[in-house]
């Protein structure tokens, strides 16, 4: 099979879950039929579609339930909306998170990298964002980037009461993955390994993830995995290329591709209670 912008793709005999995409991004917008049809043949059988904003959950959830048996959301505010996280925000996520076909609380966390908001806005949401989760008992979809003392020490005073988290996205050093494990956090790969400029760490630390806590995502459109032979013409990421991510992982853990596929999708339908 071959995709609009010439990238060659052998129909897939393994079964994948995507714990991460951006569906509703306007990347998506003229093409998602298409790139929806090329996931199925790939050979995913479900994705989370990621909620970042109100507005964007809410579209998540709208795309999710056209296809529920393969589609799911989640609802949240991303750090760098933080500021946006009002009363009436907190309100339409707690009735999204009511909605069949919303598996999880997020995106929310720290980014301290950008601090497209303020600090203190991120803390409060990310804290009022668990604060939800437990109340609701739903897993939360997580990002760190740049905070992971804050990340930690925020995140350790709910643990206990929420039912599962995925820290989505990986790429930090060995020891923030072992103080993640030690919270007992699922953890999100993505193309990021198959940068062979940027991923020699991740590369590196990958095999110290216990295989019952490894998920696989691409986060489309971003993070388009350097590996890929030909490249997509456009530069865009896009479910179908979780194969590729797989690949990665299992070569760095020297892993059976197989064997990890059916282990990660596992993972992510016990993550998400589905």
């Amino acid at each position: 099979m071959q995709t609009d912008d010439g990238w060659n793709m052998e129909t897939a005999a393994l079964e994948l879950f995507d714990i991460g995409v951006n569906l509703t991004n306007k990347a998506f917008r003229k093409d998602l039929d298409e790139v929806l049809a090329r996931s199925w043949a790939a050979g995913l059988t479900g994705m989370a579609i990621t909620g970042t904003s109100v507005a964007a959950s809410e579209a998540a959830l709208e795309l999710a339930q056209r296809d529920p048996q393969r589609l799911y959301a989640t609802a949240g505010v991303h750090p760098h909306e933080a500021s946006q996280y009002d009363s009436d925000a907190h309100q339409r996520i707690r009735t999204l998170a009511g909605e069949a076909g919303v598996v999880a609380i997020g995106e929310t966390g720290l980014d301290f990298n950008r601090d497209f908001s303020p600090r203190p806005a991120q803390e409060q949401a990310f804290e009022r964002q668990l604060e939800l989760a437990c109340e609701l008992s739903l897993p939360v979809f997580l990002h760190q980037r740049d905070a992971h003392e804050r990340f930690i020490a925020i995140l350790k005073a709910y643990r206990d009461a929420l039912p599962a988290a995925v820290l989505h996205c990986f790429t930090g050093t060995r020891e923030e993955l072992w103080a993640s494990l030690d919270l007992d956090l699922y953890i999100g790969i993505t193309g990021w390994i198959c940068d062979e400029r940027r991923g020699l760490s991740l590369q590196d630390c990958v095999g110290d993830i216990p295989t019952a806590r490894l998920v696989i995502e691409t986060d489309a459109p971003y993070l388009t995995p350097r590996t890929l032979k030909p490249k997509p013409k456009a530069g865009r990421n896009e479910p179908a290329f979780l194969p590729e991510v797989l690949q990665a992982v299992s070569r760095c853990r020297n892993a059976d591709p197989a064997q990890l596929a059916h282990q990660t999708t596992a993972n992510a339908r016990q993550l998400f209670r589905i």
